[in-house]
């Protein structure tokens, strides 16, 4: 094994270099750094989450690099702001504010129906927002809503965007997840955890393995249609989310915590380097594919988990989706 992969590993496997400012810092200083991407120009992105942190960091990121950028916030005016620091942040650029609450399968079917009568083509599509509420809540649809965004939106918005996605490809749906994932198995018979004692950093994490579970589901069923389905994590990164959810672990975490535009860093990467299309239904880290267990974390999904998952979640969209 090569030193700059050994070097790279150690830091992977110890969590704390890797995941803060020092492991991006040495990976980057590696002779096999991959290089940076290549211009987007013409193409069209789709970023969720797009508000602050590392979605309004990506879609900077895109928009320097010439790519058309579409900010979904959660209302209009949200989604405006959005646009105008992406904009601010990009140093010009085309991005455009898109909104929908993407919690609720009713908003989800009106944007993808209007989303595919003005578009022509997706070329990325970004899975980024994400939520962590203090207690268990429910949508209007009486879905988890932890599992309403993180699991069942990103599905919504994958299968409804399909047909843009299919005109651009080789394309790209890059699902933004978390290192905790690593610590929870998917629940068999238990999709939505609604039976297990709610403790936020915990249901979150296991969305966030139920979204990577799904990416792998996705790339298998999309691989001969040129959609490329890949899925990430940024990282430590300094965000509204862990300052407004978990300050505790900022405060210990904050000399190494990295900038939103370094969590992001992965997420550009990934759409906009021929790499990302030469592979499907892949980890990220820095760049770099990861493995999705590890032998002192969670074991691997319960393959009848893994199914009940897919039939669950695409269950609950067709409640919404019509098109």
């Amino acid at each position: 094994m090569k030193a700059e992969t050994l070097i790279d590993t150690a830091m992977d496997r110890s969590v704390v270099l890797g995941y803060g400012k020092p492991g991006l810092w040495v990976r980057r200083h590696l002779r096999d750094w991959p290089a940076d991407p290549p211009r987007m120009d013409g193409k069209v992105v789709l970023v969720t989450g797009a508000g602050s942190g590392i979605g309004r960091a990506a879609a900077a990121g895109f928009a320097r690099l010439g790519a058309s950028v579409r900010v979904l916030g959660r209302d209009g005016s949200r989604a405006r702001e959005a646009a105008g620091l992406t904009r601010a942040d990009a140093g010009g650029g085309e991005v455009e504010p898109v909104s929908c609450d993407i919690s609720k399968l009713s908003e989800l079917r009106e944007f993808i129906d209007g989303f595919l009568d003005r578009e022509t083509r997706l070329d990325v599509l970004v899975n980024n927002a994400g939520v962590m509420p203090d207690e268990r809540e429910h949508t209007e649809d009486d879905v988890e809503l932890t599992f309403a965004t993180h699991v069942l939106a990103p599905w919504v918005l994958t299968n409804g965007l399909l047909p843009l996605l299919r005109a651009a490809a080789p394309s790209r749906v890059i699902n933004v997840t978390s290192g905790g994932q690593y610590d929870q198995p998917i629940p068999e018979d238990d999709p939505q955890s609604e039976d297990t004692e709610y403790g936020p950093k915990k249901i979150y994490a296991r969305t966030k393995r139920e979204q990577l579970v799904l990416t792998e589901q996705w790339a298998e069923q999309l691989r001969a249609d040129g959609v490329h389905v890949h899925a990430m994590h940024p990282g430590w990164a300094d965000t509204k989310g862990v300052r407004q959810w978990l300050p505790l672990f900022r405060a210990v975490t904050r000399p190494l915590i990295r900038t939103p535009g370094q969590g992001a860093d992965t997420i550009v990467w990934l759409g906009a380097a021929p790499d990302a299309v030469e592979t499907t239904g892949l980890l990220w880290h820095d760049r770099r594919p990861r493995p999705t267990t590890y032998a002192l974390a969670a074991d691997a999904d319960d393959t009848g988990a893994r199914q009940q998952l897919w039939s669950h979640v695409s269950a609950l969209a067709t409640r919404g989706m019509s098109r």
